[in-house]
Order: structure tokens, then sequence, then C-alpha cells
């Protein structure tokens, strides 16, 4: 049990953080390119509060976590915040704009993998520090959570951000057909997830991923 709590402890910040911020990274895109309708809903926020769903930040995570710790396996953390409103015909140029709206989400998730590289980095340079020892582990668990959701992200599935990215390049007879996918795609993706078939095809990038960002600043875990 004390295993558990240590780890829900560690764990934390990094998984509300990396998938509140991954929402706000969306609705500051979209501002840019001209949709204020997140902006209007107080969504462009670096406040957790604003986008914790209760059931996809805090519940279904925790359980996954708990689980995994109860069956001494590796575990998949996944979730959910609640999603920015983006209204696309709002940009100036939908179908492109588009693309960088959908590829901030996994943008910010690389950018604080990055971060909690060199917080790693900050815990082995104070080894005396009573805070070291958690910080790292603390960075340890923001690197895996952010590679997690950037490479599911980038799966080319509506409404994953991967998907919308594929529907911003593909031509138009080609993109529409595809888009239509969207309100079956969150059930494609858990099948994948408990068959199994998820894991084999984007565990292998998750861990090269992870490998390539410690490898930035020497680090080896």
């Amino acid at each position: 049990m004390d295993e558990i709590i240590q780890g829900i402890a560690i764990y934390a910040l990094p998984v509300i953080f990396a998938i509140t911020m991954h929402e706000a990274a969306h609705g500051y895109i979209a501002k840019h390119f001209g949709d204020f309708t997140a902006f209007n809903e107080g969504r462009i926020s670096l406040n957790p509060i604003r986008h914790i769903d209760l059931i996809g930040t805090i519940l279904v995570p925790l359980t996954l976590f708990v689980l995994s710790k109860m069956t001494v396996g590796a575990g998949f953390l996944f979730g959910w915040a609640k999603p920015v409103p983006v209204n696309f015909s709002n940009l100036r140029q939908p179908k492109r704009d588009m693309l960088w709206v959908a590829a901030a989400g996994p943008g910010a998730n690389l950018l604080m993998a990055i971060f909690w590289a060199l917080m790693i980095k900050i815990a082995i340079a104070m080894p005396e520090s009573s805070f070291a020892r958690p910080l790292a582990l603390m960075g340890i668990a923001g690197i895996e959570i952010n590679v997690i959701l950037m490479v599911l992200n980038l799966l080319p599935l509506p409404p994953l951000d991967g998907g919308r990215m594929a529907i911003s390049l593909l031509p138009h007879r080609i993109a529409y057909p595809f888009s239509r996918i969207e309100p079956y795609g969150f059930i494609i993706l858990l099948g994948l997830l408990f068959s199994g078939v998820l894991g084999a095809v984007i565990g292998p990038v998750i861990t090269w991923a992870k490998i390539i960002i410690v490898s930035i600043f020497g680090l080896y875990i």
C-alpha cells in the first residue's frame, strides 16, 4: 500500500499537467489562427482546474495505476482532460490551420518531456538535497506520461490529434470520408488497447522516444 501511495504522489503532478497543458496548447494555437472559442470560455489557461475531467484526468489514470501495481505489471497509463472547444470553421484557413491546432497538443507533451528530463538533470546535480530523489522520480514519471500521450495522440485515428493532422494533409476527396470515422474512433482505440495491438504498435516508438529525450541530457533511466 505504501508503494501505491508513493507512486500516486510521484505521478500526480506529471499526469495532471501533461493532460491539461496538452489541451491548453490546442486552445492557444486555435486563438493564434483565428478561433477565439477556447479563449472566450477561459480554457487557454495553465490552471489545471479549468481542464480536469473527474473521470478522465483522475479516476481512470488512478485506477489503471493502482491495478498495474497490484498485478505487478508495467501497466499503461491512459487518460484525458475536458476537450478544449475548437470551431474549425473560425480558423482563417480551416483545413490548413487544423494541422497546427492538432499538432499543438503532442508538441506540448514533447516540450514537457524535455522539461522533466531537465528536472532529472537538476536533481542529479544536487545529490545532497532531500528534494533530489523525489524530483528525479517525478522527472522519470513526467517523461513517461508525456511521451505516451504524445505518441498515442499522433496515431492517425480521428478524433486523436494524428487523425486531425491526417485530415488536414489528405486531399479533400479522401479527407472527408476519412473524417467520418471520428464518431467511432474512441471505440476503435479501446479495442486496440484491450486487444494488445495498441501496445505492440506504439510500445517501441515510446521506448525510442524516451531514449532520444534522455540521451539529449546524457541521462540513463
